[in-house]
C-alpha cells in the first residue's frame, strides 16, 4: 500500500467519504423506519422486519468503503469513529438474528388475523343471504319475490316467470348458488393470503439471517480497528 501514487491515495480516500455518506444515508432510513412506532401490532412488525432487510445492502456497502485499506492513510479522529462503527456491525448483527423469531411469531399472528377477517366477512355474506332466504320464505306475493329477487341479483333483472313458486324455487336456487360461491371464494382468499405470507415470511427471516451473519462477520474482519 505504502508504494500507491497521489491518485490512488486519493481515491481511496474518496472511497471512504463516499462510504461514511451512505452510512449516513443509511441512519436515517432505519430512524425513518421506527417512526412512529407501533410495536405489539404485527402488521406493522412485518413491515418493519420487510424494511430492515431491503434496505440492509446500504449499510454494508458503506461499511465495505470506510474499511476498505484498513488503516492506511487514516486521520487520527478516524480510529475513533471505526472502534465504534466496529464494535456495532456486531451489535446490529445481534439484532438482525433477534428478528428472526419476531418474523415467525408475527407471521403466525398475521395468518390468525387474516383468518379471522375472512371468517368475519364470510360470516356478513352468509348472514345476508339467509336473511334474504328468511323474507322469502315469509314471502307472499309475486311482488314480495320480485324485490328479493332484484335485491339478491346486482343486475336487477327479475326473471320473466310468472309462477310465484316457480320464482320462489328459482331464487331458493340462486341463494344456495351465492353461499357456495362466498364459501368457494374465501377459501381461495384464505389460501392466496396465505401464501403471500409464508412466502414473504421466508423471504425476510431469511434475509434477517444473511444480515446477520455478514453484519457479525464485517465485526470479525475489522478486529484491527477495535
Amino acid at each position: 500500500m505504502q508504494d500507491l501514487s497521489p491518485y490512488q491515495w486519493r481515491s481511496i480516500a474518496l472511497l471512504r467519504i463516499v462510504g461514511y455518506g451512505i452510512l449516513a444515508l443509511a441512519a436515517i432510513d432505519y430512524i425513518i423506519i421506527f417512526i412512529p412506532p407501533n410495536f405489539t401490532n404485527p402488521a406493522w412488525e412485518f413491515q418493519m422486519l420487510s424494511q430492515l432487510v431491503e434496505k440492509s445492502p446500504v449499510p454494508l456497502i458503506g461499511l465495505a468503503l470506510v474499511f476498505y485499506a484498513k488503516d492506511e492513510f487514516r486521520k487520527d479522529f478516524e480510529e475513533h469513529i471505526l472502534r465504534v462503527l466496529s464494535s456495532t456491525t456486531l451489535v446490529v448483527g445481534i439484532a438482525y438474528f433477534l428478528l428472526v423469531p419476531l418474523g415467525f411469531n408475527n407471521t403466525l399472528r398475521l395468518n390468525t388475523n387474516n383468518n379471522a377477517q375472512i371468517n368475519n366477512l364470510l360470516s356478513q355474506q352468509l348472514s345476508q343471504l339467509q336473511q334474504i332466504n328468511d323474507r322469502l320464505n315469509q314471502a307472499t306475493s309475486q311482488q314480495d319475490i320480485n324485490n328479493l329477487f332484484t335485491s339478491l341479483n346486482r343486475q336487477g333483472k327479475t326473471p320473466d316467470i310468472k309462477n310465484p313458486e316457480e320464482l320462489r324455487n328459482r331464487l331458493q336456487t340462486e341463494i344456495a348458488t351465492a353461499q357456495t360461491n362466498a364459501k368457494t371464494q374465501s377459501e381461495i382468499n384464505r389460501r392466496n393470503l396465505r401464501i403471500e405470507l409464508i412466502k414473504n415470511s421466508v423471504k425476510w427471516n431469511l434475509g434477517a439471517i444473511i444480515c446477520g451473519v455478514l453484519f457479525i462477520y464485517i465485526w470479525k474482519i475489522t478486529d484491527w480497528a477495535r
